[in-house]
């Protein structure tokens, strides 16, 4: 065994088949982040979204953002 209880084994199992919810946000995020040249920090990535309508947290696109790598050059 590896030393985990049963349950906590088929929850993470069960956990890596689920489709990642953010993924539709990752696209989005990432294209804006193209469509600036890279110039846009989390800050400025979440302005567009709100004036674009999008209703999401600036603490999740900063998390999206790490996630993805994405670093604004300034």
């Amino acid at each position: 065994m590896v030393g985990i209880p049963e349950a906590t084994y088929y929850y993470q199992v069960k956990q890596l088949k689920k489709e990642d919810p953010d993924q539709e946000w990752k696209r989005i995020i990432s294209e804006l982040f193209q469509k600036h040249e890279g110039t846009y920090g989390y800050r400025r990535i979440y302005l567009k979204l709100r004036t674009q309508g999008y209703m999401i947290n600036h603490k999740k696109v900063q998390r999206i953002m790490k996630e993805l790598g994405l670093k604004c050059v300034t």
